[in-house]
């Protein structure tokens, strides 16, 4: 197995519960995203979870009544989500496998496949090319395939929400490399908490137009709301409510991508 893999494999291993629990943390992203993903899912319909780690997506979507495949790099992963699918009283199909092999398990074609995770990790365009065509042919025409990107400004904003980061990365060479990959409009591989890959906003659609896609939408999966997260968490729910229904007014406008940590693609296959 490549390096950068396995060490991508033990990360998630070691921490397979922080994963599940990021979303609890971190709410913004799981109700954004759903809602823009609800727009096109539907009870019955079959779903492919490539790079899903725990399943806190395919969990959302089996207690919906659809029928859920998860595949993950990570056996610690796909341990936890069949403990959590058995907490919840839903069944769905798991498989630890390298996103790049999926092939091998011939599990036929979906109505939607979810690439949220793998393009994280892929240091080589190569590689995000081929998970991208890997997903494709798992899919039918006319499914939907929606695939997540970490943005390249979301380490500028972890250190506007945390205290006592910013002169450490500043100083730091491959932080500094980052962001000058912000103010360059390039894409940022290299360390992070594993071997990461973030894409500049201004690349994601050049990317994808490369594949039979029609696109529907291009979003930040927090809106505008990730740099003040932790404030606005401590707010009313009412007026967290408030905030949560103009951040999805406003959610696909291109001006405030970068205030989102997480980006997807929605796109149609041709």
């Amino acid at each position: 197995m490549d390096e950068s893999i396995e060490t991508v494999r033990r990360h998630y291993n070691q921490n397979a519960q922080e994963e599940w629990d990021r979303l609890t943390h971190h709410p913004f992203e799981f109700e954004l995203t759903t809602w823009m993903m609800d727009k096109y899912i539907r009870p019955g319909e079959t779903i492919l979870d490539i790079g899903g780690g725990p399943g806190r997506y395919s969990l959302h979507y089996a207690r919906k009544g659809c029928s859920v495949t998860l595949a993950d790099l990570s056996e610690g992963n796909i341990a936890l989500a069949g403990q959590k699918a058995r907490e919840l009283g839903v069944s769905i199909r798991t498989h630890a496998v390298n996103c790049l092999e999926l092939d091998s398990l011939q599990l036929g074609t979906f109505d939607h496949v979810f690439l949220m995770g793998p393009l994280y990790h892929l240091p080589q365009e190569s590689q995000r090319v081929e998970a991208v065509r890997v997903a494709l042919r798992h899919l039918k025409p006319g499914g939907k395939l929606y695939v997540s990107f970490i943005l390249a400004f979301a380490g500028v904003i972890f250190d506007l929400r945390n205290a006592g980061n910013i002169e450490a990365d500043v100083a730091n060479p491959d932080c500094g490399y980052l962001i000058d990959c912000v103010e360059n409009g390039e894409n940022y591989t290299g360390p992070g908490f594993t071997t990461v890959c973030f894409y500049h906003q201004r690349q994601i659609l050049p990317f994808m137009e490369q594949f039979p896609l029609q696109k529907l939408h291009l979003f930040g999966q927090e809106g505008f709301l990730a740099p003040n997260e932790h404030e606005l968490l401590q707010r009313s729910p009412g007026e967290i409510q408030t905030w949560l229904t103009l951040a999805r007014r406003y959610l696909e406008l291109p001006e405030l991508l970068s205030y989102s940590e997480h980006a997807m693609y929605i796109g149609r296959k041709k």
